[in-house]
């Protein structure tokens, strides 16, 4: 065979691959990404002019897929695969020659490496795009979700609110008409305090709704966070869970409602102190930058089930045993957070436990 007929069997080859990577990177399930690399590069080592002799391995974040492991070294050619301009992987191609025997890449090999790179690159460019789609739509749906239940919320609080102050006004008028009748007195208490229990649900019901009034202003978070922790020191001590604070600044300075803001800490630590076993670590940290005030409050549980993650913050949702808390909780952290302009996440951490992220607007 001439160098002509040589040459263009060549480009032939090359051309075909590309054509094959295209339809394989077109009908790719994201679900099964590993199988569109690994068919990548058996399509790659087809097309290179020894290709018995040719070895095709790729790597992207966590994946690595290859048609035989090597090393890189002197017989290899590469190509950078970068997503969104920032290299994210690498596409490795190598040869493996007899000692007598001279074999080189030609400079379309090189081509077409980057050709696929691109293509590689571009698809995990595709991916990224769908997950964070993904990510915003649930979002969306959930702000939606807690917004209607929100609304639901703050008109059974307002329509609870005056039929307790009933019971509770009746029930201390009656316990003044029983003076001599001390079992009656006894019934007539239990009516007092359950009344008064759910006149802190119905409390915390519109904090969540973000119903109840406030007095923003200019407040130093460091020493709200000093003092909850102060408040907690003894729970801390009971349940055998160590706390450790981290900040740098000497002041961190927002405009919030200095008792809603205590809340939120407050709140914070009372769960993670409740999901650490004995001896672990509460985690405190709190930094800012231009706009705002972060503060991380974080636990070694055993973190969030993936399936309740987005219902943290939802009313009446906990995964407490029954009587060990209402629900409402980090519902009524939720609902201040919100009424600041401000954004708080939950999260599992990587090892174990979670970790709740409060950003609020200096503001």
């Amino acid at each position: 065979m001439n160098s002509t007929e040589s040459a263009l069997k060549e480009r032939i080859k090359e051309l075909t691959c590309l054509y094959e990577v295209s339809s394989i990177i077109a009908n790719t399930d994201f679900d099964l990404i590993e199988d569109t690399i690994k068919a990548i590069a058996f399509s790659l080592k087809k097309a290179f002019q020894y290709p018995k002799k040719t070895e095709a391995l790729i790597w992207i974040d966590e994946i690595t897929i290859g048609t035989k492991e090597f090393i890189k070294d002197d017989f290899t050619l590469s190509s950078s695969i970068k997503v969104f301009n920032a290299p994210k992987g690498e596409i490795l191609v190598r040869l493996y020659a007899l000692e007598k025997e001279t074999l080189s890449f030609l400079k379309e090999e090189k081509l077409l490496l980057d050709n696929v790179a691109l293509k590689i690159g571009a698809l995990f460019e595709r991916i990224e795009i769908q997950k964070n789609e993904a990510s915003l739509k649930r979002q969306m749906e959930h702000a939606d979700r807690l917004s209607i239940l929100g609304e639901i919320t703050a008109g059974i609080a307002h329509e609870l609110n005056t039929p307790l102050a009933n019971i509770l006004g009746f029930g201390e008028l009656l316990k003044e008409d029983l003076k001599t009748n001390q079992k009656a007195i006894s019934d007539v208490d239990k009516i007092i305090q359950n009344a008064i229990f759910s006149r802190e649900v119905v409390k915390k019901l519109m904090f969540f709704a973000c119903e109840m009034p406030q007095e923003k202003e200019l407040v130093n978070l460091i020493p709200n966070i000093k003092n909850a922790i102060t408040l907690l020191e003894a729970t801390f001590k009971k349940e055998h869970v160590n706390y450790q604070v981290n900040i740098k600044d000497d002041e961190l300075w927002l405009r919030a409602d200095p008792i809603q803001l205590t809340q939120i800490i407050f709140n914070l630590l009372i769960n993670a102190i409740y999901f650490s076993p004995k001896d672990s670590v509460v985690h405190i940290e709190a930094s800012s930058n231009k706009k705002e005030v972060i503060l991380k409050i974080s636990d070694q549980g055993v973190g969030f089930k993936k399936e309740d993650i987005d219902k943290v913050f939802q009313p009446f949702f906990t995964t407490k045993p029954q009587g060990d808390g209402s629900g409402l909780g980090l519902s009524v952290v939720h609902g201040i957070v919100a009424s600041h302009k401000g954004s708080i996440v939950a999260k599992n951490n990587s090892k174990k436990g979670a970790t709740f992220i409060v950003r609020l607007p200096k503001d």
